[in-house]
């Protein structure tokens, strides 16, 4: 069966300073007319930063959409067009005070795919170095340390629900 659909016209309804959403009219492959909202976002990076071989660096910031402080690894928002090997070394000096000397790919994620093309690359950390944190401005945020026993029961009994650090350490731990 073919699944690809066609992008009959494309409308803006929207434009704010982190997404933009898009109405498209479509053709489905069944010949049926449609239409999808689609909200456009640069992307970002995740960071599964090892203090040691059983310290994880976690973050935990107020998050308005859900009104609560989550737990989460270190993350943030790329600037348009820029290199996530770069944001990724910025966010976790920016967020925890740490460099790493030592990097490493785990692919990426699109957060949910069904409305929004947000490209999530993850990264893990290792032989890091405290050189001091320096939040973005606004961004009101605590680096913690956990062990990988406390994080993973954290994530079994709910109190991480945070899909990117869920997604990150399955891939940088399993």
């Amino acid at each position: 069966m073919d699944f690809q659909e066609k992008k009959l016209s494309s409308k803006v309804v929207y434009e704010g300073k982190v997404i933009t959403v898009e109405r498209d009219d479509v053709e489905l492959a069944t010949g049926k007319k449609s239409f999808r909202e689609v909200a456009r976002h640069p992307g970002g990076v995740v960071i599964l930063a090892l203090k040691d071989s059983e310290t994880i660096l976690l973050v935990k910031q107020f998050r308005y959409p859900i009104m609560t402080a989550d737990l989460e690894l270190p993350a943030g928002k790329l600037e348009r067009g820029e290199d996530p090997d770069l944001a990724a070394k910025r966010e976790l000096e920016e967020e925890t005070g740490y460099r790493a000397k030592n990097w490493f790919s785990l692919g990426y994620i699109y957060t949910t795919p069904g409305f929004c093309d947000e490209k999530l690359y993850l990264y893990k950390a290792e032989g890091l170095e405290f050189v001091g944190e320096h939040p973005d401005e606004g961004e009101i945020i605590k680096a913690l340390e956990i062990s990988k026993t406390e994080l993973m029961q954290k994530i079994k009994t709910g109190e991480i629900n945070d899909a990117k650090t869920i997604c990150a350490i399955l891939r940088g731990l399993c």
